[in-house]
């Protein structure tokens, strides 16, 4: 068992929190591509635990670091979000699960491979599927604003299509009308 300071582990690359205090996201744990590294997976992923997250949610289409996930004693979910997902099909599923676990009032913890479009364009498209963003361009663009960059249309697609499948799409359609 580690002691000392790595015994608290190290924090995950690029985290920050996209709800306060309830979603947090990050790059996956132990970093992406060439630059991952088992031992650091491990670091990240104690600090994940000893931080309080009640969850650590994997959108990684395989089911990559799980094994740690148990190993280290913290509690996960995998919801793959593949590139070539069909995004009417998985997103609701994946969208009403994330919401069942925000409303139990716990801090999340969420990751893909990397901290992208593709990832930031599911976070916008929850945004504007739960109705906390009720206009679907105004859903890219407080995305956009949220990390600083202008997505790319894979990204927006996800938003698009998030809204066209939120329960509260006709009421926002209406009122654009």
């Amino acid at each position: 068992m580690a002691k000392g300071k790595w015994a608290q582990g190290i924090k995950p690359r690029h985290l920050q929190w996209f709800i306060q205090d309830r979603l947090a996201i990050c790059e996956r744990p132990g970093g992406y591509g060439p630059d991952h590294r088992l031992v650091r997976r491990e670091e990240e992923v104690i600090w994940i635990r000893e931080s309080d997250f009640a969850y650590l949610v994997s959108l990684l289409p395989d089911r990559e670091n799980i094994e740690t996930y148990d190993d280290c004693g913290m509690p996960w979910k995998h919801w793959p979000f593949a590139d070539d997902v069909e995004l009417g099909v998985s997103l609701p599923v994946i969208y009403a699960e994330l919401e069942k676990l925000l409303a139990e009032n716990k801090k999340i913890l969420m990751h893909s491979e990397e901290m992208g479009d593709r990832f930031f364009g599911f976070l916008g498209g929850y945004l504007r599927w739960s109705g906390m963003v009720k206009v679907t361009h105004e859903a890219i663009t407080v995305t956009e604003a949220l990390f600083g960059r202008k997505l790319d249309p894979a990204g927006r697609e996800i938003i698009q299509t998030a809204a066209a499948l939120s329960p509260s799409y006709p009421e926002s359609r209406a009122a654009v009308a």
